[in-house]
């Protein structure tokens, strides 16, 4: 057996045994690096970002992520036991936290850590606008888009090794190389990332819905986060998420799926936007 096809054999089945079913998205995904050790040092992160931020408490808006974020896991949960994946949150530990910051930014690590940054709190505008940010971002953690965007770095690096091993005394090394860092980016890696986009905003969308939250709001909070842009942004392939107009018009088809799913947890009307 040639060393290519014995490191191909030693790949698949890596990434076989590897996989987990992940109950929000149906899908088998890499699980390289399981919980009990992501979970631990995204704590210790988070605990480290906001040791060297200004965190906002004792706020009206403070009080809002808090209360949103807790209306979002708590929906869930209730989706998570409705479809049979009971305890699926037991080692989640939420936190819900403001920083000041003029960023436009907000994200949850694995494990349920949340920060919002007052930067963003603007194009948000109101609850409902938080509330479909809060989704995308926990759905990210929900999803385990962190333990799978890790797995998928193992793996574009140890087929990086395994073709410099194999290519080691080959005068084409150094085209393999650079032509294997574009082709595994713009073929592998960032469509990856992007599908990780739209799973979050459909995922973020139902959650929003269940939670009480109009998500036909998750279309018109983009359509002002392009505003916001100005319209700066790479080509589509290029870039780590969907552009700004197919992610509003995903979003907009999204939202009658995610009211009639929020519909048989007996949510048939949402909060006021205000």
């Amino acid at each position: 057996m040639s060393y290519k096809k014995l490191v191909s054999i030693i790949v698949v089945v890596i990434v076989v045994v590897s996989c987990a079913t992940n109950p929000f998205t149906g899908k088998k995904t890499m699980a390289f690096v399981g919980n009990d050790q992501l979970f631990p040092a995204a704590f210790a992160q988070y605990n480290q970002v906001l040791s060297e931020n200004d965190v906002v408490t004792g706020t009206s808006d403070s009080e809002m992520i808090t209360r949103v974020g807790q209306r979002i896991a708590v929906a869930a949960e209730r989706y998570l036991n409705a479809n049979g994946h009971q305890g699926y949150l037991d080692d989640y530990k939420w936190e819900y936290k403001l920083i000041q910051s003029e960023q436009v930014n907000a994200w949850c690590m694995p494990g349920g850590k949340i920060a919002f940054y007052t930067g963003i709190l603007p194009i948000a505008q109101n609850e409902t606008g938080v509330a479909a940010i809060m989704g995308h971002e926990v759905a990210h953690a929900l999803a385990n888009h962190g333990q799978q965007r890790m797995s998928a770095a193992y793996l574009q690096q140890g087929i990086a090794v395994a073709g410099n091993i194999a290519l080691a005394n080959d005068e084409n090394l150094g085209i393999y190389n650079q032509a294997y860092g574009v082709v595994s980016n713009v073929a592998g890696m960032l469509p990856f990332s992007r599908s990780h986009e739209t799973e979050a905003d459909k995922i973020g969308s139902l959650l929003m819905a269940i939670a009480g939250y109009n998500p036909d709001e998750a279309s018109e909070l983009w359509k002002r986060m392009k505003a916001n842009s100005g319209g700066q942004a790479p080509p589509e392939f290029l870039s780590t998420h969907p552009s700004n107009d197919t992610r509003i018009a995903n979003l907009k088809a999204m939202a009658p799926k995610s009211k009639a799913e929020a519909k048989k947890y007996g949510v048939t009307s949402f909060r006021p936007i205000n």
